[in-house]
């Protein structure tokens, strides 16, 4: 009895050596790199210990914000355009990882400032309400919220207030974007930051944007339709009317051509009734409306603005997948 316990100790003991390096391989360890060069472009590049190029999404971070996300080529390399305040600032990639690559974060970067000391301009940033996480993932039909900060940047050089207004391009066919507001005004003494638990007043103006798709309609059976009493007081009396008319017809030449023209008229508007959208619905049902597709979408957020003299710009990129 001792060595059979033993014995089956010992083919546990080697069943859980092999189960485990098994659940770890199906997930190998990755590494991201990230620089951002003078023109405030930062470039991510992410790989697993063999140096093979992992796939997915990947963000660019600045503290607790995400300043835009971007998918990995082939080559296991994303770019993503940056605007910055004046200063330094430290900032590093996220790697969300994929079904075999496990998830990673570069080592920090500083950026210098992209914008001139005096000139104003702001940030966009986004994080996630509904789902909670990003990158976004929707199923056709759902639809996902975000809330999207722009941060003032050099605003108390402003003379007069600045309007952004806000909106997206890249989207999928079948699915819309919405701001809530779509225009935020930028005062001199608009806050750049806000601790958390902070009033809205104190803190940089907040947009709520909803990306909505649509679920495929499915094609609907018309039911049987009674027959409508006022269509056949109308037609009894016109078929009875026509009947006599033609009876008569048989010694005035007139009046069978009459009738005739009559009848044809008639058939022709009974015709025209079968061609009209009315009797295509109630014959064949409403039209199929198709899904938004599915599919992986880089989505870009833009600001337009302007300060009385020169247009300002600014943007950054999510990522949205559709299943």
């Amino acid at each position: 009895m001792i060595r059979r316990k033993l014995r089956l100790e010992w083919m546990a003991a080697l069943g859980v050596a092999i189960l485990i390096p098994a659940a770890y391989a199906q997930q190998t360890a990755t590494r991201a790199t990230l620089t951002v060069d003078g023109s405030g472009r930062a470039t991510v590049s992410v790989s697993d210990v063999l140096s093979h190029p992992a796939s997915g999404v990947v963000s660019i971070e600045e503290g607790d914000r995400i300043l835009g996300e971007a998918l990995l080529d082939a080559e296991g390399q994303a770019q993503v355009k940056l605007t910055l305040a004046s200063g330094e600032h430290t900032l590093r990639a996220v790697y969300a990882g994929d079904a075999t690559h496990q998830p990673a974060v570069s080592a920090s970067a500083i950026a210098q400032p992209m914008i001139p000391g005096g000139v104003p301009g702001y940030t966009l940033s986004v994080a996630a309400i509904s789902p909670s996480t990003l990158p976004l993932s929707l199923t056709a039909g759902q639809s996902g919220s975000l809330s999207v900060t722009v941060t003032p940047v050099n605003n108390g050089s402003l003379s007069a207030p600045m309007f952004v207004t806000l909106s997206c391009s890249g989207l999928p066919s079948n699915s819309t974007c919405s701001f809530a507001p779509d225009n935020v005004e930028i005062l001199p003494s608009t806050p750049t930051s806000c601790a958390s638990g902070s009033l809205p007043s104190a803190c940089p103006p907040v947009s709520l944007l909803v990306i909505q798709t649509v679920a495929a309609t499915a094609q609907m059976t018309p039911g049987p339709r009674s027959s409508n009493p006022v269509a056949w007081a109308v037609l009894l009396p016109g078929f009875l009317a026509l009947g006599g008319l033609a009876f008569g017809a048989r010694r005035r030449r007139w009046l069978q051509r009459m009738a005739l023209m009559a009848l044809v008229a008639l058939v022709a508007s009974l015709g025209m009734t079968a061609c009209s959208p009315l009797y295509h619905y109630y014959n064949h049902g409403p039209p199929v409306t198709p899904a938004t597709p599915s599919g992986t979408y880089t989505v870009t957020l833009t600001g337009q603005s302007s300060d009385g003299v020169s247009a300002l710009a600014a943007s950054t990129t999510l990522v949205l997948t559709v299943k």
